[in-house]
């Protein structure tokens, strides 16, 4: 696989291949690189056409904006949290969250899951502060953190269920 961080090098160099046609270091059959290369020229047409049309850029506005943006250590949580978010199992535990207080062996029946599994999706949730945990003698009691938690969660799940711009385009 060819990777590089610059994809206009990329690009020249699959228009090398093509127009010399020189092959590339790694080995594949003809067809393949073909292909390779043709998405490599999208790829940099792609690139090129991002900002062709000129618009106003006011220097102004985006001074103002750049203290506005996320960095350091805040920027690092929020991405934190979004990673965690992204495996379905513990966003099933966190819908199954949203309906209330639940004990290990409840979610891990919702959830489908072992009860030690749920219990390790559960310990990197209350790592995170978006579950909690209150014990009562030998059993363990997970609910969302707070109100941030349930409304993140809620206003994810509307975003997906709601219909895209080209979909609503489509019916009219």
């Amino acid at each position: 696989m060819l990777v590089s961080g610059d994809g206009r090098a990329i690009a020249d160099k699959a228009r090398q291949w093509i127009v010399v046609g020189e092959a590339p270091a790694f080995n594949l059959r003809e067809a393949d690189r073909r292909l390779t290369c043709e998405r490599l020229l999208i790829y940099q047409w792609v690139m090129d056409a991002a900002c062709a049309h000129p618009h106003p850029s006011d220097p102004a506005v985006l001074e103002r904006v750049r203290p506005k943006l996320l960095t350091g250590s805040a920027l690092q949580a929020v991405a934190e949290v979004f990673k965690l978010l992204g495996d379905p199992t513990r966003v099933r535990l966190l819908d199954a969250l949203s309906h209330g207080e639940r004990c290990v062996c409840d979610l891990a029946a919702l959830a489908d899951l072992s009860e030690s599994a749920v219990s390790h999706q559960l310990r990197l949730l209350r790592t995170a502060r978006l579950v909690r945990v209150r014990r009562t003698g030998r059993m363990a009691f997970y609910s969302l953190d707070d109100h941030h938690v349930i409304g993140l969660l809620h206003d994810t799940r509307r975003h997906v269920e709601e219909p895209s711009q080209a979909k609503k385009a489509r019916r009219e």
